[in-house]
């Protein structure tokens, strides 16, 4: 596993993003464009083939369309095939296990089978659809990436039964897929996303989570995924393009039934208090807390120093967001400084010294209460980033002297439920 901080050639790794069977992804900065990029690396493993990582990379190259992820460069760089890809803020597997609009939800289906399409229009099956292959940009665009399993349909195809059990279709299994196995792994993956569940073997409807479907969707959308997920290919569309036309014919007619006016309304009347809220908070602590981010869970803002979210309590709630700080810590993903040797906020191993040289950071507001180190720390630091020491002393928030009973750092008990400090309740 490559370190934070570690030089790729022009790359500098932030962090590691996912690990899979065959291959790491890793945040990193590009040094020349200064841009940040995901790198894709395929592990040193006897049983990993460059020439399948080849493949995804000229499989890749043959599809233009603005809702595929393309590769930006591919190439040797220290023993290490690295292809670099634009980076995404997260996947659909991060985001639907939140609260999300139907109109939302109808945009994510529709761009996810738009990109389904056009990779069938050329003859490409992607062999794993899964909502892991399916990144988040800003704007709510999303992109299909991850072509290791594609395979190319000829007259005769050779393939194996390569893709992700929970969503693999039983032809794929046996090692036979075909554009319509592609079909059935997206049915499931819009049948999650609409339903918010995954159903599992045997398929006998109604499945699970289908009385949120019929009651927030149309009754169309529930059939055309049922027959997108039938056991026999024959019975279902015979590739995406089918699919999506099928789709949009049925967001069409939802469109015309509930006008966007209709529907903000209500989403205003029902959420408006808590955006308010947040709004106030933001207006009162944004500066002195540094709550630029928003929580992965309910999208209230948070700080990346907190250890869980005020409003929800999920646990670091600001994973995944783009640091203000020069690197990341690979196992928390939070900011970190390039001097130093440890991480504050986690208790995890100690970074690559890159320089003996100390950066001054006007957030430092105290020092270490070790006597052998005595180096400046920042509010909410758990542990010293020079000598690993916990640190004892609870911070305070300017301008608000009250405390968490549990940890005694400071809150603000009028607007948070949890402490963000060690996620006990808030007594109010």
């Amino acid at each position: 596993m490559l370190r934070a901080r570690q030089k790729l050639g022009k790359y500098r790794i932030l962090g590691r993003i996912a690990a899979g069977p065959l291959a790491d992804v890793y945040k990193a900065a590009d040094t020349i464009h200064k841009t940040r990029v995901a790198l894709k690396i395929p592990k040193a493993d006897d049983n990993v083939s460059q020439d399948d990582f080849l493949r995804e990379v000229q499989i890749a190259t043959r599809l233009n369309h603005g809702n595929i992820l393309p590769v930006q460069d591919a190439s040797f760089i220290d023993g290490h095939f690295v292809i670099a890809m634009e980076l995404g803020t997260e996947s659909l597997a991060d985001r639907i296990v939140r609260r999300m609009s139907t109109a939302h939800a109808m945009s994510i289906a529709d761009q996810a089978l738009a990109a389904l399409a056009h990779a069938h229009e050329k003859k490409i099956i992607h062999c794993d659809i899964k909502p892991e292959n399916f990144i988040l940009f800003p704007g709510n665009r999303l992109k299909l990436a991850d072509f290791g399993f594609a395979k190319i349909s000829l007259r005769t195809l050779k393939a194996s039964g390569s893709g992700t059990i929970d969503y693999i279709a039983p032809e794929q299994a046996m090692g036979r897929p075909k554009f319509q196995s592609d079909v059935f792994s997206l049915g499931l993956v819009l049948y999650r996303l609409f339903s918010g569940k995954l159903p599992e073997w045997p398929f006998k409807w109604p499945m699970v989570g289908y009385d949120r479907l019929q009651k927030r969707y149309p009754p169309e959308l529930s059939t055309m995924l049922r027959k997108a997920i039938e056991l026999d290919p024959a019975d279902r569309f015979r590739n995406a393009s089918e699919m999506a036309t099928a789709f949009r014919r049925i967001k069409r007619k939802y469109a015309e039934k509930n006008p966007s006016r209709r529907r903000r309304s209500v989403s205003v009347k029902g959420a408006g208090w808590r955006k308010l809220q947040w709004r106030e908070f933001q207006r009162l602590y944004r500066k002195d807390l540094e709550t630029r981010h928003y929580c992965r869970r309910c999208e209230g803002p948070v700080a990346e120093n907190m250890q869980g979210c005020p409003w929800c309590g999920v646990d670091n709630p600001a994973k995944g967001a783009e640091t203000t700080m020069p690197a990341v810590c690979p196992r928390c993903e939070r900011g970190v400084k390039t001097d130093w040797r440890y991480c504050a906020w986690c208790y995890g191993p100690g970074f690559e010294v890159e320089t003996t040289r100390r950066f001054p950071d006007k957030r430092y507001a105290g020092k270490c209460a070790n006597s052998r180190c005595r180096e400046p720390l920042m509010p909410f630091m758990r542990y010293c980033p020079w000598c690993k020491v916990k640190i004892k002393k609870p911070s305070k928030i300017a301008g608000n002297r009250q405390k968490c009973s549990t940890c005694h750092s400071g809150i603000v008990r009028e607007f948070w439920k949890f402490c963000p400090w060690c996620n006990a309740p808030v007594n109010r």
